[in-house]
């Protein structure tokens, strides 16, 4: 039997560990958390990731590696790489993790993104911002997640403002400016490349964003076709340049027909949540398939699906149960203000009547403003 082991503990964990279960798997986690939530469905072993001790007895324990979390370090999936196979490779993981060689890879590849400065003193900053016209956004290259390590500068006095906000950490992290983007809407291209070369891709999604933070995907997206081969180009491009093993995300900027490149994620990825119950094979189980060597599952997906994401607290299970489209994932995380604690999935066979269930699931929980741009797309 095969022992899987996964560096970081959240919700992709568990989530990776029960899609794992069905195919004979056996996994252990690592996290540096002891209350971490996938410790409740696998074999838990609390370390921090830069001690190697600790990894050395985690590497004696399983067959292979993959992690849920893409600020692991880097020099510890190298560690871990010369003991044991480590999938998405460790080179892929650190450029996902900088974003200044995340964009410098996308632009060597050919690919749309808006304009961005390495920064590094406040009078760059000034330069650049000059450049780049207003608004912009300055950002630390590292580190920063779901809206975090970010200053969007509007205004001449927000330079200072952003400097001081985030200045001192530019020889901790390093910071980046981006030009802004008056986007349309966002999609993502979630996709899986094999040991083998093989590469699949789920149908586009939808993103909807509350500070920073996703609130609503829908699946397929509302894409041209150009539009829908231009990202899963895109993605291709990026999976075979770093040699990817694995799941991982595109996040894309619509601006009429024109896509521009936001960033990626070197993992199982919340925008491809709905795959459990709205395609042939989830994205979790297709990355096990892919860690492990196994044929890749067929991405197609069933019908139309929405995921609600659930934030800070969990709402009322019965209103989406008791939709014969809705399914309920809960993290079994303790309630915490900003903390992603569980989704809501719901799938149909035809978008009228997914746009049913999601406004009796808005009226009946009061999300309705979460699900209203989610129902103008369904009903437009």
């Amino acid at each position: 039997m095969i022992t899987v082991g996964i560096l970081g503990g959240g919700q992709l964990a568990r989530m990776m560990v029960l899609a794992g279960a069905p195919l004979g798997l056996r996994f252990v986690v690592f996290d540096p958390a002891a209350d971490a939530c996938a410790g409740q469905v696998a074999p838990l072993q609390v370390g921090a990731f830069d001690d190697t001790a600790a990894l050395a007895e985690f590497a004696a324990r399983v067959d292979v590696v993959t992690f849920d979390f893409e600020n692991v370090p880097a020099a510890s999936a190298r560690w871990l790489a010369e003991r044991k196979p480590v999938y998405p490779n460790p080179v892929a993981l650190a450029v996902a993790q900088d974003r200044l060689s995340e964009k410098t890879l996308f632009q060597e590849l050919g690919i749309a993104l808006p304009p961005f400065a390495d920064i590094r003193s406040r009078d760059e900053l000034a330069a650049k911002v000059a450049e780049f016209g207003m608004p912009c956004i300055l950002k630390t290259r590292r580190l920063g997640y779901d809206g975090k390590g970010q200053f969007r500068i509007r205004s001449e006095a927000d330079i200072d403002a952003a400097w001081q906000t985030l200045g001192a950490q530019v020889e901790k992290t390093g910071l980046i400016l981006e030009g802004f983007v008056a986007f349309d809407r966002e999609i993502s291209v979630v996709a899986v490349r094999a040991r083998d070369g093989e590469f699949r891709a789920w149908p586009l999604t939808g993103n909807w964003h509350v500070d920073g933070v996703l609130s609503a995907s829908l699946a397929p997206a509302v894409a041209s076709s150009s539009q829908h081969d231009t990202a899963i180009d895109y993605a291709r491009r990026v999976a075979e340049r770093l040699d990817y093993v694995g799941v991982f995300a595109l996040e894309l900027f619509c601006r009429g027909d024109a896509l521009l490149a936001n960033e990626m994620a070197p993992r199982v990825h919340n925008s491809g949540h709905w795959t459990s119950d709205g395609a042939e094979t989830s994205q979790f189980e297709n990355h096990l398939r892919a860690v492990l060597g196994l044929p890749l599952g067929d991405t197609r997906m069933l019908g139309h699906a929405c995921m609600l994401n659930w934030i800070g607290q969990m709402p009322e299970a019965g209103p989406v149960l008791n939709e014969s489209s809705g399914h309920w994932h809960d993290y079994g995380k303790q309630s915490r203000e900003g903390r992603k604690v569980g989704h809501a999935n719901l799938r149909d066979d035809s978008a009228v009547a997914l746009a049913d269930a999601l406004e009796r699931v808005g009226e009946v929980l009061g999300v309705q403003a979460q699900v209203a741009p989610v129902l103008e797309t369904l009903r437009r």
